[in-house]
């Protein structure tokens, strides 16, 4: 696989022919429109030429209002479906075509009644707010509107119930002879009180009970004692409530409409997308101008439709300049597709890198496995991925994670299958419940991760070493590619003398005698010389010396740490299989099926969520990190086509 090789298209097309070539265009979703270049916005051309308006908002406006009235029928009229259910088919001429009035109008309908909601909603808040704030003065048979009698003034009001009451009369009394405090009522914040005092003296009470925080009572408007205005407040809440009701009825009444909400909420998301793409043209009184890219391999299809709508077109390769703008497409077979989630969550190749998804495929899935390495596991993932590609039929995105984890099921239960787990020792401790004799359960292994810890951390690191070195090959062969063939030797190159000899002078230390240890140490040698010579090139002076230092510390402590990553593999083995391994003797501990089924669905369902979790983390740790490092070049930008976009609609193909 490979990054799909892109053309520079410019294309001008009769005016009359503008809508039939961006539907088109829109159905086939291989062109890229781009914006104008600064050749079609210079001085020249300006005067002729103008940019094109698709009325991008209005639809926008129509799409927001239909997604707006789907949301009001979801709250309120859930839709039942089936889980795993797969979004429903639609044609792409139904979706281009989709211009539904009826159902613009039905959006309009339930907005509206939403909106009508939502006030009758803000109304109930306000009538129970009037209810609360009532509530402490029901016991008063005073109408509230009484403010004063011919010669007293009456005022309702409230201090905090930690002030003290009896000192708060004494300093009234001492303001205002003849002023009467009134309890009304009490709570655990607030004392409420009726204040009676003549009218000349009105002002010194008040300015009495100022320092103990009297707040008077907002009764404005009222009319009648409190308990008659509670009754007419929970009088309105009945009301309203019953209007909520018949509003809500009236929205559920419109659930037929759904789908008929959903196709056209769809329809103006691709509406959308074509009129972006048609601002992004220029055109005269009698013709449009277009810009943008294509993939090479459908240039012939294109070239057919461009030629029967009477475009002038041309195509050419990209400039190297060009390539930081050049968009990026990732061509994927069934393995290799699963794989653009974890490139996607890194960052696209550039278009003069390379594609990494069929050079990752290998060694991710293996680490997944191997991290992993229970069969009960990775038959979960195998099932689930394959339960849902047939019921739901994922696209794109949610395509490559299910094809990913059906991947990394297979190697899992593969792996798991060479160190003998399934669910950890699982069998073995059902034989035991069942009364079977010792050993029963207990499955055959190639290794085992909880005997064989120091064969499988070997193992590890001895991936690792292939895993880097396979990077380092890669960016050998683009270096020579290049024609920087300097670099690849000085930098791969003396890597590979130098571990060449470490290798042969263990060996001669080791199991091969025969081999003269000091030919590895020769080639050791040459090796570090060439690692200095390499690490030093391009330094002038004092920078050799300082560059010498670098060199060796890099080298060293870079392998040592990159290596010493690839650990993480035995870890989590290890980690999983024991977690598994304890859950299931302590679910076996009372020797009861009763507690031995609810522990071991809890504990491995914890364990496989972290693990599947966690491996996946790890596992792209050590592709971005270590692998990617030693080759990859970041930085490409999505191929963004113009395209039927939906949501709730996958488009018959």
């Amino acid at each position: 696989m490979a990054i799909v090789k892109m053309k520079k298209l410019r294309l001008i097309a009769p005016r009359s022919r503008k809508d039939e070539l961006l539907r088109s265009l829109t159905k086939l979703g291989c062109v890229e429109i781009a914006e104008p270049t600064a050749e079609l916005q210079s001085e020249e051309l300006a005067p002729l030429l103008h940019r094109e308006s698709g009325e991008a908002a209005a639809h926008k406006a129509r799409q927001t209002a239909l997604l707006g009235a789907l949301a009001v029928l979801d709250k309120l009229s859930p839709e039942k479906k089936p889980l795993l259910s797969a979004k429903p088919l639609a044609g792409a001429d139904a979706l281009l075509d989709a211009q539904d009035d009826a159902a613009l109008a039905a959006a309009n309908e339930l907005l509206a009644l939403g909106d009508r909601l939502k006030r009758l909603s803000a109304e109930e808040s306000r009538q129970r707010s009037a209810i609360e704030a009532l509530k402490p003065w029901e016991g008063l048979d005073l109408p509230l509107e009484t403010a004063a009698t011919e010669t007293c003034a009456i005022l309702l009001g409230s201090v905090p119930a930690r002030m003290d009451r009896a000192e708060m009369a004494e300093k009234l009394g001492e303001a205002a002879e003849e002023a009467e405090l009134f309890d009304i009522f009490e709570d655990k914040n607030q004392r409420y009180l009726l204040l009676v005092a003549r009218k000349e003296e009105l002002a010194k009470a008040q300015e009495a009970l100022r320092p103990y925080a009297f707040t008077l009572a907002n009764t404005a408007g009222l009319r009648g004692t409190a308990a008659e205005n509670i009754a007419l407040a929970q009088a309105k809440l009945e009301e309203l409530s019953a209007e909520k009701d018949r509003t809500a009825d009236d929205i559920a009444a419109m659930a037929d409409s759904r789908q008929a909400l959903k196709l056209a909420a769809d329809a103006e998301g691709t509406e959308i997308a074509r009129a972006e793409a048609e601002d992004r043209l220029c055109g005269t009184e009698s013709a449009v101008a277009l810009q943008g890219w294509m993939p090479a391999e459908r240039e012939e299809e294109l070239g057919t439709l461009f030629d029967a709508l009477g475009c002038a077109w041309e195509s050419e390769d990209p400039d190297p300049s060009e390539y930081p703008d050049v968009p990026v497409q990732l061509k994927n077979n069934k393995l290799t597709n699963g794989l653009n989630m974890v490139t996607e969550m890194y960052s696209l190749p550039a278009y003069d890198g390379v594609d990494p998804n069929p050079l990752m495929a290998p060694f991710f899935i293996l680490f997944y496995g191997l991290m992993m390495a229970d069969m009960g596991y990775g038959l979960i993932m195998i099932l689930a991925a394959v339960i849902a590609m047939a019921k739901i039929r994922p696209k794109e995105g949610s395509l490559s994670f299910c094809q990913l984890l059906l991947w990394g099921g297979i190697s899992t239960f593969v792996m798991g299958a060479l160190t003998g787990g399934f669910f950890g020792n699982a069998l073995e401790q059902i034989g035991k419940l069942l009364g079977k004799p010792e050993g029963w359960g207990v499955l055959p292994s190639l290794f085992n991760p909880m005997t064989d810890s120091m064969i499988v951390l070997i193992g590890s690191m001895a991936l690792g070493l292939i895993h880097l070195n396979t990077g380092m090959v890669i960016s050998a062969v683009e270096k020579i590619k290049a024609g920087d063939k300097a670099s690849a030797l000085w930098e791969e190159g003396s890597l590979w003398v130098t571990l060449v000899g470490i290798v042969l002078f263990a060996l001669s230390k080791t199991i091969a005698p025969a081999i003269p240890a000091v030919l590895g140490e020769v080639i050791l040698i040459v090796g570090g010389l060439m690692i200095l010579y390499g690490g030093t090139r391009g330094a002038k002076g004092f920078g050799k010396v300082t560059s010498i230092f670098g060199t060796l510390y890099n080298t060293l402590t870079g392998w040592f740490g990159d290596i010493l990553s690839y650990s993480r593999i035995m870890a989590l083995m290890l980690a999983g299989s024991v977690i598994a391994t304890v859950f299931n003797t302590i679910a076996g501990i009372a020797n009861s099926w009763a507690m031995f089924i609810p522990i071991f669905l809890v504990g491995h369902g914890l364990n496989f969520a972290l693990n599947l979790l966690g491996c996946y983390v790890h596992d792209l740790r050590l592709q971005c990190l270590e692998y990617f490092g030693k080759f990859y070049k970041d930085g490409g930008r999505a191929f963004a086509p113009l395209r039927i976009k939906t949501k709730y609609y996958d488009v018959v193909e």
